[in-house]
Parts: structure tokens; sequence; C-alpha cells
């Protein structure tokens, strides 16, 4: 007779993604070709390069990145190689000064133009070349046909997304709709960050996002959210109204430590709205939380199979931050608490999917939102596996 335990079966249960795809480099470098290069992937807020001739240099999936502010108050992102031998243009980090590797010249240079530090070809911040040293049209050389490779780029809610195929872009209007329309009366745009917190998850990128898109686990791992939203821990998370939001307890409206905060609400939101919470998801790398008066957003960055770093952005008004006494701990303190809990058990499961033993779990009825993943990454890889 076997010990071997049969498959779990049941009415409303549905397999997972196979144990492999959450641990093997194969699978992540299919996901990285024809996911995270092809979709659209959001890389900051655009509060961050605020003026003319800001830029940031990127590592955007092993891809070097460079996104600026042009004079026109725009933002470009362009590949970070220069179009003659291909050299660099900007650093991605801080150069080492010593004997045996000089600072280079070169990169943004006064906020107007792009140089690259091998032959001096300028570009301006359009990613237009306009200064190619002694190469002329007698040569047949014809600066104006010369371009950096561009990046498409798109910005909404204050979010700036990027697209490292435009040719081949999808609909971005099309991915961020029913995001638009769910949250249309939360000032978005207009928010700033008041804090960032960066972690570096152990575990596959699909593992926490099946985490934060169900509850199931609310009971057993956060004890003090469940204080907070009574609603997570009945019936195991199931039947949650996240469009109309999810309500807090008797006498709190937002996810602090008290549940309450000395912040007004958000100007324009309806009566559910400030007093109950909503959670959105946008594929593949963005996950936002919205209280009354602060959202958090996390950015997702897969860095391998069992490897995800997260930003963590607190957004208030500003308004509110530029009050003398604004203190973002109440919220703060209470999200790295539930944070730190679902790293934790993500981790988990992502050392527990490695055994010999275990091929693919199961979703519960409660879980049924994970489905999205699944059928996310089937439909862009599962043909080239």
């Amino acid at each position: 007779m076997s010990d071997i335990p049969p498959p779990i079966q049941g009415v409303g249960l549905e397999e997972t993604l196979p144990s492999d795809w959450y641990l093997d480099q194969r699978i992540f470098d299919l996901e990285r070709k024809h996911i995270f290069l092809k979709e659209w992937v959001c890389v900051g807020r655009e509060e961050e390069l605020p003026s003319p001739g800001d830029h940031k240099v990127l590592d955007v999936y092993g891809e070097s990145i460079l996104l600026v502010r042009n004079q026109e108050g725009e933002l470009r992102a362009f590949y970070n190689v220069c179009r003659h031998r291909g050299a660099r243009l900007c650093p991605m980090g801080k150069q080492e000064d010593s004997n045996d590797r000089l600072p280079l010249k070169g990169g943004v240079i006064g906020g107007r133009r792009i140089t690259c530090p091998y032959h001096a070809w300028s570009y301006d911040l359009n990613g237009q070349l306009q200064k190619a040293p002694h190469m002329t049209e007698a040569m047949g050389f014809r600066i104006e046909d010369v371009r950096l490779h561009p990046v498409a780029r798109e910005t909404w809610g204050g979010f700036v997304f990027l697209n490292l195929s435009p040719e081949q872009a999808p609909s971005f209007s099309q991915l961020i709709g029913a995001s638009a329309e769910s949250l249309q009366r939360y000032p978005l745009s207009d928010l700033r960050i008041g804090k960032t917190i960066t972690y570096k998850v152990n575990a596959n990128w699909k593992v926490l996002c099946e985490n934060y898109n169900e509850c199931y686990h609310c009971g057993p791992i956060h004890p003090e959210l469940c204080k907070l939203v009574p609603a997570f821990r009945e019936n195991g998370g199931a039947g949650l109204d996240w469009e109309r939001g999810v309500p807090h307890r008797e006498g709190a409206n937002t996810f602090t430590v008290s549940g309450t905060s000395p912040r007004r609400a958000f100007p324009g939101l309806n009566a559910d709205e400030q007093n109950r919470h909503k959670g959105d998801l946008i594929y593949p790398n963005v996950f936002l939380s919205l209280a009354a008066e602060h959202v958090v957003v996390f950015l997702l960055h897969a860095k391998g199979p069992a490897l995800t770093e997260i930003e963590c952005h607190f957004l208030f008004e500003p308004h509110e931050i530029e009050k003398p006494d604004f203190d973002p701990s109440d919220a703060v303190e209470f999200w790295h608490l539930v944070n730190r809990q679902d790293w934790a058990i993500c981790e988990r499961v992502q050392q527990g999917m490695g055994a010999r033993v275990h091929e693919r779990g199961v979703f519960s009825p409660m879980e049924d939102w994970n489905l999205d993943i699944r059928r996310y990454v089937s439909d862009r890889i599962a043909e080239f596996v």
C-alpha cells in the first residue's frame, strides 16, 4: 500500500502554477523576456524628478534606463547607451575614485544635454543627437537621423510607467482603466512621498502577488490587522467587497496603530471611502492600499526566482507634509509590522515549495482572486515552457 498522499481535490479547488514556476531560473528568464521587458512596469513617482534636467538611472530588470525631465517639463526615457559605440552614458552608481578607476566626464550635463564620456557625442533631453565631433555629412553621416533608443513612458496618478519594448507595447489606458475608474476620487496625482521603506524579500514575485490578493491568511498572520478590520478573519476572509472597500472596527477609519489619524480625509471621497479601506493590484508590479488620508504603494522589482525588492512609499497630501508637526509614524509603524508579517510568511512559502514532494499547491475558494496571477503569467509564457 502506497504511503504517498493523493492529490488534494474538492469543489471549488483550483491548482496553482507548478512549483518550479516559482523556483527555476529558466522560468524567471522567460518572465523577464515576455513580461517585464514587454509589459508596462511602474518605476516610481513623478515627484522624484521635479525640475527640468533632473534625471535618474534605473536598473529595470537588468536593463540600464535613463529617465529625464526635459526642458519642457516632460518625462522622457531612453536606454542608457550611446548610439556610437554602445558606451553607457550615465553611471549606474557612484564610480570609484581611485588610481585604477578614475571618474569619467559625461552624463547629464548642466541639466540640458546628455554627453557620452567616450567620444563626446551629445544628445538633447529628447534623445536627439546634437553633436558628434569630427563626423560630417561628407561622410554620409546625418546628425538628425540619430536618436537614443527610446523607452515608452506613461504616467497615471503621479506614477511613472515604462515599457521597454515600445514598438509592441500593449494599451496603457486598457491596463489602467479599471483602477482609474475605481480610484477616481483619490487625489493620487497630488500626493507626495512622506516616507519610503525598501525591503528585500527572499520570495518569488508571484508568491507576493498571491499573498496580497487574498485574506485567508489574515487571521493566522495578522492579528493586529484583524483587530482593526474584523472582516478580515470572518469566513476565512471570504466575501470581502473590495470595490466598495472593507469596513474598519467601530471607531476606526484608517490603517494606523490607533485606527484614527489627526490628518484630514482626502477631500472628494464618498462616504464609504472615508470609512472603508480599498486595495488594488496592477500587474505586474504595483500594489495599492488606500486609506482615507494616506496611500501606501508597493513597487515590486523581481531580482530573481527567489528574490524580490520592494519599494514601499507612504503618500500624503502636501499640506499635511508641510505642517511642522507632520508625523507619519502612526501609519508607518502599523504598515511596517504588517509588511514584515507578510514577508516572513512569503519566505516560508518559498522555502517550502522547494521540497521535492511539493509539485503544486491548491487555491481554496476564499483565494479565487489568486487565479488572476496564474492566468496572467500563463498567457504570456506557457507556450515557451
